[in-house]
């Protein structure tokens, strides 16, 4: 079922309460890094423009329950804000109270207002319904923009969408149609680039992703856990030996399913994890005892590359090594690269998610090249897993009972 977008609906005078995620990281009370702002601002100066009366909720951080520490506050958020949506952005030092609701009944079409963070409330992360009625009294619309919370069941999210007539921001919206088309209806063929530290963290997004797409590049400590799996030598190097049934489960279901899993051929070893350290590439199943796996070699670089050259879709999730120190990031910026070329020349469509995904491509300098690239954390891996998030879930009761 389609969400309804706000974007269709009309806003003139009327009172939008938008449920935002502006948690952006903030040093000496400055945004050091406005993408969330911006791309959540981009969506938003429409809606100013055709005489919405901005009203805006958000969390910051993770304050102590009942503790209304000073430093998470989302006042400092307002300059940057600001200047993103091109108006001059109004604050209110609570967001349940009779003082937000009167400041939010005084604003004229095309202004905004920030109300202070919501995780302030106990009700917010209990999906208090009273702390939702209260949210409630600050709009006539209700919207929830941000997916990356969506996956949490909070007042915000799913509570206050049952309150009022309820929309799906634009930001959302581009999230999930670029999810859905690399997920639900990829372009064939199709294939996941996984990595990270632990098959026990993504075993539902493996089992998702096997039943899905052609092919699954497993990268980092999880391809560690498969090549042991498979008898061969771990050295020191992360692996969970107690996850083999658990791989023998993924690897029987891939080829129930017809996809093909890689692991690297070739790996590269130190003795010591560090950046720079003296380094070796050996056989994926010849780690010496007194050495660690800590990226995939050069022939999986280029097997896994190989790979891609044949696909349509890649979706990515995780590094393939360990991307923070060179040069154990060499195979996770090969494949970035390579990635972002067959997305320039038309070739492929490539979707991107997580923390340290992100934080790989931008260190590669591609993020920019990928088709998208998600800010979500919890709420990507949650999709990938084939999960329905509380927050969309709550705009879907909404439309069917509008």
């Amino acid at each position: 079922m389609a969400l309804p977008s706000i974007l269709r609906a009309d806003v003139r005078g009327k009172r939008v309460l938008v449920r935002a995620d502006l948690n952006v990281p903030v040093e000496n009370g400055r945004v050091t890094d406005t993408t969330r702002i911006d791309r959540f601002a981009a969506g938003m100066r429409p809606l100013l423009a055709r005489g919405a009366r901005l009203v805006i909720l958000t969390h910051f951080g993770r304050p102590k329950r009942s503790e209304m520490n000073p430093a998470y506050s989302v006042d400092k958020l307002r300059p940057a804000l600001s200047r993103a949506l091109g108006v001059d952005v109004r604050f209110s030092d609570v967001c349940a109270d009779n003082s937000a609701v009167i400041l939010s009944n005084a604003l004229r079409d095309g202004e905004a207002l920030l109300c202070e963070n919501l995780r302030y409330n106990e009700g917010e992360t209990d999906n208090d319904p009273a702390f939702a009625a209260e949210l409630a009294k600050l709009g006539d619309i209700y919207v929830n923009d941000a997916f990356s919370c969506a996956h949490r069941a909070h007042a915000s999210t799913d509570a206050l969408a049952r309150l009022l007539p309820a929309y799906a921001g634009p930001l959302l919206i581009e999230e999930i149609d670029a999810l859905s088309a690399a997920l639900e209806a990829p372009q064939k063929p199709a294939v996941a680039i996984v990595g990270g530290a632990k098959v026990s963290s993504k075993i539902a997004v493996l089992k998702n992703l096997v039943r899905k797409l052609d092919h699954v590049i497993i990268g980092g400590g999880m391809a560690n856990t498969f090549l042991f799996a498979s008898g061969a030598a771990m050295g020191r190097s992360l692996h969970e030996a107690d996850q083999v049934e658990t791989v023998r489960e993924i690897e029987a279901l891939a080829r129930v399913h017809g996809c093909c899993l890689h692991l690297p051929r070739d790996v590269v070893v130190a003795r010591e994890f560090k950046a720079h350290a003296a380094h070796e590439v050996v056989p994926a199943d010849a780690c010496p005892q007194d050495a660690m796996i800590l990226d995939a070699g050069p022939e999986a670089e280029a097997k896994f590359a190989a790979v891609l050259e044949g696909c349509r879709t890649i979706l990515w999730n995780g590094p393939l090594g360990a991307f923070e120190m060179q040069p154990f990031d060499a195979a996770t910026v090969t494949l970035a690269q390579k990635a972002a070329a067959l997305t320039r020349a038309g070739r492929a469509v490539s979707v991107a998610g997580g923390g340290d995904t992100v934080a790989a491509l931008n260190a590669a300098g591609v993020a920019q090249d990928f088709t998208y690239v998600s800010t979500a954390g919890g709420a990507f891996l949650e999709w990938l897993e084939g999960r329905e998030l509380p927050g969309i879930a709550a705009l879907h009761a909404a439309e069917c009972a509008a």
